[in-house]
């Protein structure tokens, strides 16, 4: 393993030949935090989750440190390679050492220093405060890299609805909404005690918002439906 990290389909050593000065990591995310001063009062009043009502997060920020590997490429052409791909872009980031995640965010290069030993190269991100599930870039299941220790499965697909059922889906700490496919029209949904007509073909709930946890979904009426949603965690 050479603890390299994929920046949209580049991969830092395959393509490039770079070696981290330590296992890559992303850096957590800080809490969005909103304190109120009120006269008379100790402390300040939370409101941090007023609106939302969970917590919300600032986007990961850090950088990574490479040794780039000696008299694989001029390093003058290389440098300007790696700088050119990144410069100005939004891309997914993979872990290889956590591969069942993807960051998405931007990149640069934030600085290059050279001896006659090595060179080192800087790579710093900005990135969204939540890795998404790696099955999201292309909608196919990727059972090989799936921890079924602490995967969650974010595809209910091709549920069959006589009368009424109820659909139990899991989802990570990222509150999400889904997109529910529905084969025929007049079909419902219940969510939270509120109630969804779906037209048939594919409904976007925006109402719905899944949280971390058992998420019951009540259908009524018959046919066949499909739930889709981003997952992710921190």
């Amino acid at each position: 393993m050479y603890h390299s990290i994929t920046l949209g389909t580049k991969n830092t050593w395959n393509d490039w030949h770079l070696i981290p000065k330590t296992r890559p990591v992303v850096n957590p995310p800080s809490l969005k935090l909103n304190y109120i001063d009120i006269p008379g009062r100790d402390g300040g009043f939370d409101m941090s989750a007023a609106l939302s009502g969970r917590a919300l997060y600032n986007n990961r920020q850090g950088s990574w440190e490479f040794i780039v590997e000696n008299g694989f490429r001029d390093w003058s052409t290389l440098y300007s390679e790696i700088m050119t791909y990144l410069s100005g872009q939004r891309m997914t980031a993979v872990l290889e050492d956590d591969p069942n995640y993807y960051y998405e965010g931007r990149f640069s290069v934030n600085g290059w220093n050279s001896d006659r030993n090595y060179s080192l190269i800087t790579i710093d991100y900005v990135v969204s405060p939540y890795k998404r599930d790696i099955n999201d870039l292309g909608g196919n299941w990727i059972w090989d890299t799936f921890n079924f220790e602490t995967g969650v499965d974010y595809f209910y697909r091709n549920v069959t609805i006589k009368g009424t059922q109820t659909v139990t889906v899991m989802a990570g700490s990222m509150s999400t909404t889904p997109i529910i496919i529905a084969s025929e029209a007049g079909l419902s949904v219940t969510f939270k005690g509120v109630s969804y007509n779906l037209i048939k073909g594919p409904n976007t709930m925006r109402n719905i918002a899944f949280t971390k946890g058992a998420n019951d979904l009540i259908f009524k009426g018959t046919g066949v439906v499909s739930i889709e949603y981003i997952g992710g965690s921190l």
